[in-house]
């Protein structure tokens, strides 16, 4: 189909100490899980784009290269009043060109969705949302775990090459 990445990862990039867990999640446990434990590529900003490219290209170029879009929601993603830019787009291919399909985890407990976007509500009607819980954290490298599993079926099927 011409993809590179099963998923390109969208997350909140703030630089204070809230971020950590959902940085930490991003570049450690994802990639374990997802990578090296089930097989996939994932697209990770930060990792994958490289220091020297056009950002807004790159971002663009990666998400039409993956077959999944992954939004982490938090409370800094919901209530920062400048969306980014890799969100846009993502709400944009999903929804307007309906093209990839959007798996949308919810990193902590967010309580009442009306703060968010109007195309991330819908998105959660339409298709439900996969929530973080705190007792995933004591083992959160378990991909038999009920959270991972939930990913997992959301993602495309892997070819195993024997």
């Amino acid at each position: 189909d011409g993809k590179i990445y099963d998923a390109y990862v969208i997350y909140p990039k703030n630089h204070n100490n809230e971020a950590n867990f959902v940085e930490y999640f991003v570049y450690q446990i994802m990639p374990d899980i997802l990578e090296n434990k089930c097989g996939y590529k994932l697209c990770i900003y930060g990792r994958d784009i490289y220091p020297g490219e056009d950002t807004a290209s790159a971002i663009e170029k990666r998400m039409q290269k993956s077959r999944r879009l992954i939004i982490l929601l938090t409370h800094h993603l919901i209530n920062c009043k400048e969306h980014a830019y890799d969100q846009h787009i993502a709400l944009y291919n999903a929804l307007i060109q309906n093209d990839t399909k959007v798996i949308l985890l919810e990193m902590e407990k967010i309580g009442t969705y009306g703060n968010l976007q109007e195309s991330l509500r819908f998105l959660i009607k339409r298709q439900g949302i996969i929530k973080w819980k705190e007792q995933h954290t004591v083992h959160p490298q378990s991909p038999n775990s009920r959270f991972w599993k939930q990913v997992r079926y959301h993602m495309p099927l892997t070819l195993k090459s024997s």
